[in-house]
């Protein structure tokens, strides 16, 4: 196996090209596999956009960081950490992760889940957004009748809802 960071001008054509090549090696991970193109890849293919996203953390007025430090992991740190003081001021920061992370600390609300519970924790909260009706028609969908028929413990028709921009909800309930 061969691993190797990132590319210069001079070290390219020997150590990323023909060292490889040489050794005919198979096993071969550049830094590239675990930065920029993994990280344009998924979008660029689904969605025809292979340059650097950032989250849209100019309006939020709530911000819920999930396993994650945004102000940390984020590609886009500059950006994030500045936009991060702002969300503060006028908003809700929640920090779900099992670390006191840079934003877990500084967030209005953090909740330290215990390792391998995070999965559950929002099975429960998408439950009780469901059975309640709070999730959002425009964006979900909504029952064709207009009558919330997740009811815990029950199945739904799938036919009886109308999806927007989801795939599959009325299927994940009935599991």
């Amino acid at each position: 196996a061969y691993l190797r960071g990132r590319y210069s001008t001079r070290s390219t054509g020997l150590w990323h090209v023909a060292l490889p090549r040489v050794y005919a090696m198979t096993c071969y991970f550049s830094h590239r596999a675990i930065c920029a193109e993994t990280h344009n890849l998924g979008p660029g293919l689904t969605q025809g956009f292979f340059g650097y996203r950032d989250y849209d953390l100019k309006h939020p007025n709530c911000l819920v960081a999930w396993c994650t430090d945004p102000l940390a992991s984020n590609r886009v740190k500059p950006n994030t950490i500045r936009r991060f003081g702002e969300i503060l001021g006028r908003g809700t920061v929640i920090v779900v992760d099992l670390r006191l992370s840079n934003a877990a600390a500084k967030a209005h609300e953090w909740l330290p889940v215990k390792p391998g519970t995070d999965g559950a924790l929002a099975g429960s909260i998408a439950h009780v957004l469901l059975t309640e009706g709070m999730w959002s028609r425009e964006f979900v969908g909504d029952f064709k009748d207009g009558r919330n028929l997740f009811v815990a413990g029950q199945t739904v028709d799938e036919a009886a809802f109308v999806e927007k921009e989801t795939h599959g909800l009325v299927k994940w309930w009935n599991l």
